[in-house]
């Protein structure tokens, strides 16, 4: 289907009208050897609750909006590359059906389809594509994803401390690295993830223990090394420093790190040939 459709006018005009439907907001997709392949709506599973969003598959990147006017306008871009893309398959809850996860380095997200087929259509087509695509690389699929977020209604305690009840007055707020909903007291600390962004992000007490002791552990991995080459070297005495950066204590947390939270409008699609 991409070498059929490749540097032909009707291909060539289904982006420009989508790149036109951005407007200014929107970066540019035409490229050499870009190809759209298909389009629709999806609904979201966001933070405060499910939204539809306008989905466009290309052979080399997903790109999904925000709709303002169906077809005609749309904003909030956001571009996937799909190499570091991959699909997960969730069960139906009661008031989602058709949903799946699509996990990213950076972002990972629950979407849901219309119909069962329509979901099956998309998940083929986007396998199909990260294939080829990996094939063609030479790259081996993403192990890395960043964990989704709860949305806000899943829990109306602390999923941390399980004592502290959210409010108008005590907000919820995010762990950047486990997606849990803690609160204020539970995820005062911040944690430079340059996976995720290039700024210190607001994490749990839990993860940010975790984190530290993951970097004190490289860190030393790191100290070793240049210190086993200097020790073979006569004469030579290798400095010593010893850096503690532990966190108090917490008390004890009721949620483990690694639970899988998520294994527990009208929709259309449309793919060309």
């Amino acid at each position: 289907m991409v070498d059929h459709l490749a540097n032909t006018e009707i291909n060539s005009q289904r982006i420009a009208a989508v790149e036109n439907c951005f407007g200014a907001s929107g970066q540019p997709l035409a490229v050499p050897g870009r190809v759209l392949l298909g389009e629709g709506i999806l609904t979201k599973e966001c933070r405060k609750k499910p939204k539809p969003r306008i989905f466009f598959l290309f052979n080399d990147i997903l790109v999904y909006g925000s709709i303002v006017i169906n077809k005609r306008k749309y904003n909030s871009q956001h571009i996937i590359p799909l190499e570091d893309v991959t699909l997960e398959t969730l069960p139906d809850t009661l008031q989602m059906k058709n949903r799946w996860m699509i996990k990213t380095s950076k972002k990972s997200f629950v979407v849901s389809a219309a119909s069962l087929t329509e979901r099956k259509e998309w998940i083929g087509h986007l396998e199909e594509c990260i294939r080829h695509l990996l094939t063609k690389t030479g790259r081996q699929p993403s192990t890395e994803h960043a964990a989704p977020w709860i949305p806000d209604k899943a829990t109306d305690i602390c999923m941390r401390c399980t004592q502290t009840k959210f409010s108008t007055l005590t907000r919820r707020h995010h762990c950047r690295k486990c997606g849990f909903v803690v609160c204020a007291d539970c995820s005062r600390q911040r944690f430079l993830m340059p996976r995720l962004s290039p700024k210190p992000l607001r994490v749990c007490n839990l993860c940010y223990r975790q984190l530290l002791a993951e970097k004190k552990k490289e860190a030393e991995a790191d100290r070793r090394q240049p210190e086993a080459i200097r020790s073979a070297i006569p004469g030579y005495e290798p400095s010593s420093g010893d850096d503690s950066d532990k966190s108090d204590d917490d008390k004890a947390d009721q949620w483990p790190a690694d639970t899988e939270f998520y294994t527990s409008e009208v929709s259309w699609s449309s793919f060309h040939s």
